[in-house]
């Protein structure tokens, strides 16, 4: 497998000082996987312009670990045409030109940090081909599970007075921050949400406070007008292909519909990579640009979520978790053995929370893949599933509430319904062949879509039958099928939700 790496990710990778553990650990997949690291003469020209010479040097010493493309790929009519569109500098015309490698197949992977080559890669219709590193280590993390070097521990909260402030994972922090240690410290009796590898590695950190409507703005330009909110203070994952962002991201909104604030925002600097990572991040989950903050460490961005939003039916990640009054609404079945390996914050008082240690990546993330045989398949963005697990009379239970991202139907082929559910649907590769194979005059249909909230008080079927949601033992659901909203709220009441997130 040959793979080309943009030139950031090669300048990381060789830097005297290593600040992206990240590029440590997608390399090591590289020798496990016996992947041909590749470069692009345009990307060795970019590093040698790069302004520290030590960089320089060492590539040049180091290039010799890495396969320099002999040859460039033609231009095509379509990369013609992108070009015309989309090419406004020698930057663009680079990035056009590492692609045409991608799209003429003279490697098989592309991966890069660069969303504008990630939205071109898309009109070209290589998106599957090219990945950010964090995509790439779920790829081959869901592909290899019995590669990965460790398991990641759920996640949990901490004194902040337990952790090691001399951890690796804290440099970054020491180096933006003056006065973080001392800030640290004092905070040696508050607590944190963190996540562990079973070694000890402190692998994602997060911070969180509440703020009053008297919060004092006046270091943020503009001024944040007053109101109540949730500050996300301190943020940090190590992309490592088990969706840790994605999970802290849940805890974030599980906070602020708890504490019921008007928004959520964070300060960031974007002075590194992993900056760029989570700016990009949290954006696609709604979040967007205010102003500067300063300090005496410098300027931080200033990014804000409006939390009281009119929810997006055609992108329900951008005003996720809320979802619209009225919307059509479905109830499915799913399987015990599946059940709580999709769904792990809905697990039952009879599981063990120790057999689903969150070791795999569709189990941290909001986004997630359901397969269907269903009689019907016109599901849109914004629909909402109420996910029954199936057990019978007393042990049938419903769980759980997603809302509908996508629908992908038209499935032309065994590997491409592989390669579109593989990294977030509790199968394997093997499974999803089988799945695929099962009924060949019935393929299956799949729904993305994002977990949503856990019923806190979990009817049972008996229950469900006696309020008319089902009518009786033989009527559960087999694929999709709708109910109304006024049934849904029935259920809502019953489960004693908080309706907080249904909003008109």
């Amino acid at each position: 497998m040959r793979v080309l790496l943009d030139t950031n990710i090669i300048i990381h990778r060789e830097a005297t000082k290593i600040v992206n553990k990240e590029i440590g650990i997608l390399f090591n997949w590289f020798d496990k996987l016996y992947y041909e690291k590749s470069i692009h003469p345009l990307s060795l020209n970019e590093i040698r312009k790069h302004n520290d010479a030590t960089v320089v040097e060492t590539i040049e010493v180091k290039i010799q670990n890495y396969n320099l493309l002999k040859t460039e790929a033609p231009e095509t009519p379509e990369i013609q045409s992108l070009r015309a569109s989309h090419d406004h500098n020698e930057n663009d015309k680079i990035d056009t030109s590492l692609l045409k490698e991608v799209f003429c197949n003279r490697v098989e992977l592309f991966i890069t940090e660069d969303r504008s080559i990630h939205a071109k890669a898309n009109i070209l219709g290589i998106a599957e081909k090219v990945f950010t590193i964090d995509d790439f280590l779920e790829k081959v993390t869901a592909e290899n599970p019995g590669l990965s070097d460790y398991k990641v521990l759920s996640v949990k909260k901490e004194y902040f007075g337990r952790l090691n402030l001399n951890d690796p994972f804290f440099e970054s922090f020491k180096e933006d921050y003056k006065d973080f240690e001392v800030w640290f410290n004092r905070k040696s009796d508050e607590v944190a949400y963190v996540c562990q590898s079973e070694a000890g590695d402190l692998l994602a950190f997060l911070y969180l406070k509440i703020e009053t409507k008297a919060e004092n703005y006046s270091d943020i330009k503009p001024i944040l007008p007053s109101k109540h909110r949730l500050k996300v203070g301190t943020f940090k994952v190590i992309s490592n292909g088990y969706k840790l962002g994605e999970r802290f991201l849940k805890i974030i909104f599980d906070n602020s519909l708890a504490n019921n604030v008007d928004e959520i925002y964070l300060t960031i600097f974007d002075t590194r990579e992993e900056h760029d990572r989570l700016i990009g991040l949290i954006q696609d989950w709604g979040f967007e640009y205010h102003g500067i903050k300063s300090s005496q460490s410098g300027n931080e961005k200033v990014y804000v979520k409006d939390f009281k939003p009119l929810p997006d039916k055609n992108n329900p990640k951008r005003t996720y978790p809320f979802i619209s009054r009225g919307r059509r609404c479905f109830i499915v079945s799913i399987y015990p053995e599946y059940h709580t390996d999709l769904l792990p914050d809905s697990i039952l008082n009879t599981e063990s929370a120790q057999d689903f240690v969150e070791n795999e990546p569709h189990r941290n993330a909001i986004q997630k893949v359901y397969l269907s045989r269903s009689i019907y398949s016109g599901l849109i963005p914004g629909d909402i599933i109420l996910f029954y697990r199936t057990g019978g009379y007393y042990k049938g239970v419903m769980t759980t509430i997603g809302v509908v991202d996508s629908v992908i139907t038209s499935i032309s082929s065994e590997n491409e319904f592989i390669a579109l559910s593989r990294k977030r649907s509790v199968f394997d590769d093997d499974g999803l062949k089988k799945f695929w194979n099962w009924k060949p005059r019935n393929r299956p249909f799949i729904v993305n879509f994002l977990y949503l909230y856990s019923l806190p008080k979990r009817p049972i079927l008996k229950e469900l039958i006696d309020l008319g949601i089902i009518k009786d033992v033989l009527s559960v659901p087999r694929g999709f099928e709708q109910i109304s909203f006024d049934q849904f709220e029935t259920i809502m009441k019953e489960s004693e939700s908080n309706e907080s997130f249904i909003v008109n």
